[in-house]
């Protein structure tokens, strides 16, 4: 049972989180969703390895669910990218399933460390900042005189 401190730190950190994505940007969103996914895979893992295979397969799903998220999101009409990452998101869903129906816990672990690669890949590009589009109107009213 939570008392009403440790109710209270739950509220300010749903709070948080909620802040955290209304203020994102599309890219950090999906760093968000990778951290998620790496996450529940490790999770499911680690019941794995316990032998839990409820609380693996409860974590497994939350693991599915964000990959069919990231996959329904994709724009495949913007070219290649999108493409491969449409190939990878269903190679993805693929090896989990696999891993799920056949209790592999090392399965899991490779397919975690592949996917850390992409977030940390994912997080670079959400923290490149765009370049500077110089505006071709004239500045008008400035006072030169000082």
């Amino acid at each position: 049972m939570i008392g009403q401190q440790g109710s209270s730190v739950l509220k300010d950190s749903s709070q948080y989180t909620a802040r955290a994505i209304q203020t994102a940007s599309p890219g950090q969103l999906v760093v968000m969703l990778y951290d998620g996914l790496l996450r529940f895979l490790n999770q499911s893992r680690v019941a794995m390895e316990r032998r839990d295979l409820g609380e693996a397969g409860l974590k497994m799903s939350r693991a599915q669910a964000i990959v069919t998220e990231l996959r329904c999101t994709l724009d495949i009409t913007q070219g290649p990218i999108a493409e491969n990452l449409a190939r990878i998101y269903d190679w993805t869903a693929d090896e989990m399933l696999a891993a799920r129906l056949e209790n592999d816990a090392q399965r899991i672990a490779r397919l975690a460390g592949m996917l850390g690669e992409l977030r940390d890949t994912w997080a670079q590009i959400a923290n490149t900042e765009k370049p500077r589009v110089e505006s071709s109107r004239p500045v008008v009213g400035v006072n030169l005189a000082g």
